[in-house]
């Protein structure tokens, strides 16, 4: 199977400092501000979100080829929840909300597809130490 490759550097220190992610073909910044306070640059959290939505909707379009209703579309948000408490920083929650438009689909069968894909999904089975939710719409 394939190794997929990410190179994180950080110079200077914690607050006044500044990161590098290399993946791909992609180059971003990231610092403090962005991963704790917010700011235009990207944080790893950012990108853990981004994994998951495309993990997502990658997989719930998969089960639904393979029951019979393709879908036209799949379309995910993941937000990822940083939160500070007592022993620091964590990601406290996961929040999915996907809406997809499949021609034919039982409304219910959705449902449970969706419920089993958020489960399921290698980006979710590799986060399941984290709470998530998921919000699953269908057009």
């Amino acid at each position: 199977m394939a190794t997929r490759t990410a190179t994180a550097t950080w110079t200077g220190t914690l607050k006044e400092g500044t990161g590098a992610l290399a993946f791909g073909s992609q180059n971003l910044g990231y610092n403090f501000v962005s991963r704790f306070e917010g700011s235009a640059d990207t944080n790893p959290e950012e990108l853990m979100a981004a994994a998951h939505a495309g993990c997502f909707s990658m997989a719930l379009n998969a089960a639904l080829e393979r029951a019979g209703t393709p879908a036209i579309s799949v379309e995910t948000v993941a937000k990822v929840q940083l939160t500070k408490g007592e022993a620091g920083f964590s990601i406290s929650q996961i929040d999915l909300e996907t809406t997809a438009e499949v021609p034919g689909i039982d409304a219910a069968v959705f449902q449970e597809m969706a419920e089993a894909t958020k489960t399921g999904c290698i980006i979710s089975k590799a986060l399941s130490a984290v709470p998530m939710t998921l919000v699953a719409t269908l057009k």
